[in-house]
């Protein structure tokens, strides 16, 4: 059967070889043996293979542009490492470097023992005036430091690592497979250094030959004004030490506030709500507060309303990154009692009718621009 070999690579008859090149890479990653053992995968293959060394070649195309048609291929799918024009490397590329060494290609060294250490987690909680000023506060956590012994080395004292003789120091080995292509070979870490390239035959007796061991460490944490629950704070490098003596990781202070008995925080303010007796809120008074910042007077004026706010400058949290404080907002609550004595009771009495209240048939009063209207209506 004569196929175009331009429609099964899937490129147009003024394609360049780049473009052909492109296409048969893309193909061959999909329809190799090694990596789709379907058999009609197999046949594919070999017919865009056989595409491919003819348009690849200037003197095998030009003849098969000029009708040759497909058996001016010459070699045919067999014929593959020739001067076909073909490149084993680009097979060599697609199925060997990635395929034992993860993701290490051919020609790169062994797997360096050092590495990075993890990121640490801890959780601590603070105080409203440690948001209010900021503080500093210790942290305690276990984790991986350098081991003293070895100093990361991994090898007992006066020891150190030997070259391993079965990868010869190259970390890798090569394994030879069989094929529709022929011998491939593909690389693999070497598992007797395991990809190290060299052997650590006398361990450190401390650390198993790790470079590092477990430990209870203790830092302190400076925590800035104007942090709220679920702030993290990070400490580079005081995290764990990496294998073999490896750069350490952070630290990462999540921080929770507790709760404040008086106050609130509101964004920059703090907000508390302050109960004055219903003679305080009527004649005006000055009732001490306790604050973060000391005994602070709030001047009720008389007249004063439930719900009304008096505020105190510059008393509230501190945001992060900035010098100007926020406010206290004091929220007015009147206490009204719920039992009097006869005495109590005849003075309110007195007052409320020097008021003109009538306590047991009260009539609310009506505000607004609508005021007159619902009077009227109330009248018809």
């Amino acid at each position: 059967m004569n196929d175009d070999y331009y429609e099964l690579l899937g490129v147009s008859k003024d394609a360049t070889t780049e473009e052909i090149k492109k296409a048969y890479r893309k193909l061959a990653r999909s329809l190799h043996p090694d990596v789709n053992p379907d058999p009609e995968a197999a046949e594919k293959f070999k017919k865009v293979s056989q595409a491919y060394e003819t348009l690849s070649h200037e003197d095998k195309r030009r003849q098969y542009d000029m009708g040759g048609g497909p058996g001016m291929g010459g070699a045919g799918f067999g014929g593959f490492g020739g001067a076909g024009g073909f490149d084993m490397g680009d097979i060599f590329d697609m199925f060997a470097g990635a395929a034992g060494m993860g993701g290490r290609g051919r020609g790169q060294g062994p797997i360096p023992r050092r590495r990075r250490g993890g990121d640490v987690l801890r959780r601590a909680t603070i105080d409203l005036r440690d948001v209010v000023f900021g503080s500093e506060q210790k942290v305690s956590y276990r984790t991986a430091v350098l081991c003293e012994r070895c100093d990361g080395s991994c090898s007992e004292p006066g020891t150190s690592p030997t070259r391993c003789t079965a990868c010869n120091g190259s970390g890798h080995v090569q394994r030879v497979a069989q094929s529709l292509l022929g011998q491939m070979v593909t690389m693999a870490p070497c598992p007797t250094c395991e990809g190290h390239g060299d052997v650590i035959e006398s361990p450190c007796t401390a650390c198993s030959g790790h470079g590092r061991i477990s430990q209870q460490r203790e830092v302190t944490v400076r925590i800035p004004s104007g942090v709220e629950t679920g702030t993290r704070i990070q400490l580079r490098g005081e995290g764990e030490v990496g294998e073999a003596g490896g750069p350490a990781g952070d630290l990462f202070v999540e921080l929770s506030v507790n709760d404040h008995e008086t106050f609130a925080r509101s964004g920059d303010d703090l907000v508390t709500t302050l109960a004055v007796p219903m003679t305080s809120a009527a004649l005006g008074a000055t009732i001490p507060l306790e604050t973060f910042d000391g005994v602070q007077q709030v001047e009720i004026r008389a007249g004063s309303q439930p719900g009304e706010e008096f505020v105190l400058k510059g008393l509230g949290v501190t945001p992060l990154r900035r010098e100007r404080r926020g406010d206290i907002r004091v929220v007015l609550d009147v206490d009204v009692p719920s039992s009097l004595t006869d005495e109590q009771r005849d003075l309110l009495e007195q007052f409320a009718a020097l008021r003109g209240d009538e306590a047991d048939r009260p009539s609310p009063r009506v505000h607004g621009p609508f005021a007159k209207l619902r009077e009227r209506l109330r009248d018809l």
